[in-house]
């Protein structure tokens, strides 16, 4: 039934849960009322934050009708934390309707980030903090570099696929988009994770399921390129035995800004 959400769990939720709490402790230092979780997917930022902050009720959005069910039916909050189809350039909420918004790896993927933070401003309060953070695609996500590293030293034409081009991924731009859109008192910075996997199998065959850019990429492939990708890959992370752990670095970049009393 939630075969896409399950695929996603296994390449990058299980990592995103590693993050959410990074970032509960930046984004929410108090405890908010009302919470919003924009792009909120199978639910780990939201339960995150229903976690840290007793105090906090979170309704999460997200434009997958598959990832909203995948986690109101896994919601051990569901007293506090609620989940429902939403576009976070279209928000249904009435102004200031939240004493916090966040999101977490989602802002990076929505076609007219200035328009959604246009929105996000709208439905919350004056005076409350707007947070998102998204992967360092271009150095500090280790799991995604090293694939697109060995990816285009396989096949050069994968370079325009490879996502260190993504908005917002460097140090500096969420902040840009944050200024651009009005809020004060802004402050971005890395939060670093690590990303440790059982095997080069675990590693290898969670990008196997064609989730994200890098998934769909190599799903695309021939068997040749595919092996080609296999091999230098394990040359790449110094695989001698496959049965090895693998760690490798992970970090985001985080930004919190806040909307000005007289908005």
């Amino acid at each position: 039934m939630f075969g896409n959400a399950e695929a996603y769990e296994r390449f990058m939720g299980r990592w995103s849960r590693l993050v959410a709490p990074k970032f509960v402790d930046f984004a929410l230092p108090r405890n908010e009322g009302r919470v919003l979780d924009v792009g909120s997917g199978t639910g780990a930022l939201a339960f995150a934050v229903a976690g840290m902050r007793t105090g906090a009720r979170v309704v999460g959005i997200d434009p997958s009708t598959e990832y909203v069910g995948y986690a109101n039916s896994r919601n051990p909050y569901a007293d506090r934390v609620g989940f429902r189809v939403g576009d976070a350039q279209m928000l249904e909420f009435s102004n200031s309707s939240f004493d916090a918004t966040l999101s977490l790896l989602v802002f990076n993927f929505i076609p007219d980030p200035a328009k959604a933070l246009r929105e996000v401003r709208r439905v919350t309060r004056p005076g409350g903090a707007i947070s998102a953070a998204v992967w360092d695609y271009s150095a500090g996500m280790g799991m995604l570099r090293t694939f697109w590293n060995a990816a285009v030293a396989v096949d050069p034409a994968a370079g325009t696929r490879d996502e260190k081009h993504m908005p917002l991924c460097r140090t500096g731009e969420l902040t840009k988009l944050w200024e651009k859109g009005g809020l004060k008192n802004i402050h971005e910075q890395p939060l670093d994770t690590e990303t440790r996997f059982l095997s080069f199998p675990d590693y290898w065959d969670a990008f196997l399921l064609g989730q994200g850019p890098a998934g769909a990429y190599l799903v695309s492939l021939d068997r040749g390129k595919r092996q080609a990708l296999r091999s230098e890959l394990k040359r790449r992370l110094s695989v001698s035995e496959e049965d090895k752990p693998i760690s490798l670095p992970a970090r985001v970049w985080a930004v919190r800004g806040e909307i000005p009393e007289s908005a």
